[in-house]
C-alpha cells in the first residue's frame, strides 16, 4: 500500500503592510495574505487602491523596505510594500534652491 502524503489544502498565513505617503501623512495598511502571494496581490488585498484612485500599478513603482521591486516577487512575513509616488520637483534641483534661499537669508542678518 502507498502512503500518501497530506498535501496543506490552508497554505500558511503570513502578515505584511501595505505603505503608501501623501504629502500630509504615511497610511499603512495591513494585511494577512497567503504566504505564496505576491507584491501586487497583497496591494490589491490591502484596499489601498480603492482608497487612491491615482495610484496606477502600472505606473507607480513600488519597493520592500526601500529597495525597488517588481510586482511578481514573493513577500515574507512582517514584510512592508512601499508604494511610490511620482515626484513632482527634482530634488537636486529643490536642494540647490534651498542652499541658495539660505546663503541670502545670512547675508541679510
Amino acid at each position: 500500500m502507498e502512503s500518501e502524503m497530506l498535501v496543506n489544502k490552508n497554505p500558511r498565513m503570513i502578515i505584511v503592510e501595505v505603505a503608501y505617503a501623501i504629502p500630509a501623512s504615511q497610511l499603512i495598511y495591513t494585511v494577512e495574505i497567503s504566504e505564496d502571494a505576491n507584491v501586487e496581490q497583497a496591494i490589491l488585498a490591502s484596499g489601498v487602491l480603492d482608497d487612491f484612485s491615482e495610484i496606477d500599478l502600472k505606473v507607480n513603482k513600488v519597493g520592500i523596505f526601500s529597495k525597488l521591486t517588481k510586482l511578481t516577487n514573493s513577500l515574507h512575513h512582517k514584510d512592508r510594500i512601499e508604494i511610490y509616488r511620482k515626484l513632482i520637483a527634482d530634488p537636486k534641483a529643490v536642494r540647490k534652491q534651498r542652499a541658495a534661499e539660505g546663503k541670502t537669508m545670512k547675508k541679510g542678518h
